[in-house]
């Protein structure tokens, strides 16, 4: 088929060949399109509703002219190429194509085969080499069974012209071309929605994870169940969890006042609590102090008591041994940098990352700045409503069970 014949081809080649294209009405050359009526493609002038042989999306069987672009849609994709979205298609109605023009997201398709960047589409229907009827005709009779005029024409087939179209209906593309197409595929951007972007578009693979826990779970069921291994020994001997608290004179909470506050649920003021202890005959306080806590509620058996200690100083720390921060499950601080100098971990975030933090505070005190980023929990201390002490340690024994359960298991009596 000649190119004049093929409104597709015809435009494909003025594009290629950088031939003018310009507009024709019935009174002769205009210079809008919205006034044509034809267009002047180098040597052919054709209509400009003339259908093409490329279908529109969502026709899978395109068989009526209805169901393809016609050469005004096609030849607006082209001119508009660079135009954003909006003014393309701004441009598109105002040039009369209200319907049936090239959709953003197909237009680059479209260039790209004008222009010859990619050999076919499978959007454009192929062109039957017998046949000069446009698209969306009745189609004729099998060529198989017309006579044997038609074999004259397979065998002038050689002697076709390179404007024709590369889309043959048994076209059988060489060894090259495909590797030109696969280079082609791997820059492809394929458009994405929220759907396909959540499913994700590689798998993966966790063969690694699984192996590596198989083992232990299988080392795990192979030991005998009486038997423990040297570091849960270790950890089994009087392994009691150690809260540390801050040694200054001025904090809420210290070694006079703790055993009540967490073992009694009663704050009291540490002047007091000091004045306390020195009319009893004790000025000064212990560097240790053990608080026996019921973690269950009370029945016949008296519940689950769990053990406590708590210390203000390293050198208090370093009567547990060397393994003594392993025990530590909380530290009170005031928000003092100076606490944690002496500490295994002098960097409150890191700190606070190895233990649970707790910032002890009045319950109408502002915000402290100073302890946005360190990881720690504020508990709130009444200065002046003692009955609702009891919810205070409560809700303080949750946040160490739950950091406990989680982050050192073994130190909670089962």
């Amino acid at each position: 088929m000649s190119v004049s014949s093929d409104a597709l081809l015809a435009l494909r080649q003025a594009v290629k060949s950088k031939s003018p294209i310009t507009f024709l009405s019935d009174n002769g050359p205009t210079s809008t399109l919205l006034n044509a009526t034809h267009l002047s493609l180098g040597s052919v002038s054709l209509p400009k509703s003339a259908p093409t042989r490329y279908s529109k999306p969502g026709v899978p069987n395109a068989t009526t002219p209805s169901d393809f672009y016609t050469l005004e849609a096609i030849y607006l994709a082209w001119v508009l190429r660079d135009a954003p979205g909006a003014e393309y298609m701004k441009q598109a109605r105002e040039s009369g194509l209200t319907v049936g023009f090239v959709s953003v997201t197909e237009r680059k398709n479209v260039v790209d085969w004008l222009e010859g960047k990619v050999a076919d589409s499978d959007r454009i229907k192929p062109l039957d080499a017998d046949s000069t009827t446009p698209p969306g005709t009745p189609s004729r009779p099998n060529p198989a069974a017309l006579p044997s005029s038609s074999t004259p024409k397979r065998a002038a087939r050689p002697h076709t012209t390179d404007s024709e179209s590369p889309s043959k209906r048994r076209y059988v593309p060489d060894s090259h071309d495909l590797e030109v197409v696969k280079r082609i595929r791997v820059d492809e951007v394929e458009l994405r929605d929220r759907n396909t972007v959540l499913r994700g578009v590689k798998p993966n693979n966790f063969s690694a994870l699984l192996s590596s826990y198989s083992e232990k779970l299988k080392k795990s069921r192979e030991t005998k169940p009486g038997a423990t291994s040297p570091m849960q020994a270790r950890k089994a001997r009087n392994m009691f969890p150690i809260i540390m608290i801050s040694s200054s004179p001025t904090a809420l909470i210290t070694m006079y006042n703790v055993k009540r506050f967490l073992q009694e649920s009663v704050f009291e003021a540490s002047t007091s609590a000091r004045e306390r202890a020195a009319s009893a005959g004790n000025p000064r306080a212990e560097d240790v102090v053990h608080i026996d806590r019921r973690r269950t509620p009370p029945t016949v058996s008296g519940g689950t008591i769990q053990r406590y200690f708590v210390v203000d100083s390293t050198d208090a720390l370093q009567k547990f041994g060397a393994d003594a921060w392993e025990r530590v499950v909380c530290v009170m601080t005031t928000g003092q940098v100076w606490q944690f100098r002496p500490y295994k971990w002098s960097d409150p975030r890191t700190l606070f990352h190895h233990v649970k933090g707790v910032y002890v505070t009045w319950s109408n005190d502002p915000p402290n700045p100073k302890i946005k980023d360190w990881n720690v929990t504020e508990l709130k201390i009444d200065p002046h409503r003692r009955h609702i002490d009891k919810s205070v340690v409560a809700h303080f024994w949750k946040i160490i069970d739950d950091w406990t359960s989680a982050n050192k298991p073994w130190l909670l009596k089962s």
